[in-house]
């Protein structure tokens, strides 16, 4: 059987749905924009592998002709932490919120970072967007596509 699985880290960018309880770029970004105080759980330094979506579209797209069975991390291979989000959603926004931090979230995993080595190697695949355009982007998106 043919088949290639790819893991995703933690996939931002326009169109993400902002309700809910996941995806805090877009809940951050939507709440920002509306002028509502967002609140970083516990201190903030909690990380996640951020990876913008054109990248992982990039990444399904060059991999859509592989026949050899696989798997692949599909990441930066690098840990940004809430705090870091915040500012740059609200200084991209042109706001000027304070951070607010309340209690940490119960059982929350404070670290997520994939190599996506495997998938440069085998595929020359490597991310593209970094953090602060990738924030950019997906602020300006939000201003222009209110929900």
């Amino acid at each position: 059987m043919d088949y290639i699985v790819l893991r995703y880290a933690n996939v931002y960018g326009p169109r993400q749905n902002p309700h809910g309880e996941c995806g805090v770029v877009a809940i951050f970004t939507q709440k920002i924009l509306n002028n509502v105080q967002p609140v970083i759980n516990g201190d903030g330094l909690q990380s996640r592998d951020y990876v913008y979506i054109d990248d992982v579209v990039n990444a399904n797209v060059l991999t859509l002709g592989n026949t050899r069975p696989d798997i692949y991390n599909v990441g930066t291979a690098k840990e940004t932490d809430v705090n870091y989000i915040f500012r740059h959603i609200n200084k991209a926004a042109g706001k000027n919120f304070d951070e607010k931090h309340g209690p940490p979230k119960k059982g929350e995993q404070l670290r997520s970072v994939l190599s996506f080595e495997k998938l440069k190697k085998d595929l020359g695949w490597e991310p593209k967007t970094d953090m602060e355009n990738g924030l950019k982007a997906t602020t300006e998106y939000f201003k222009n596509h209110k929900r």
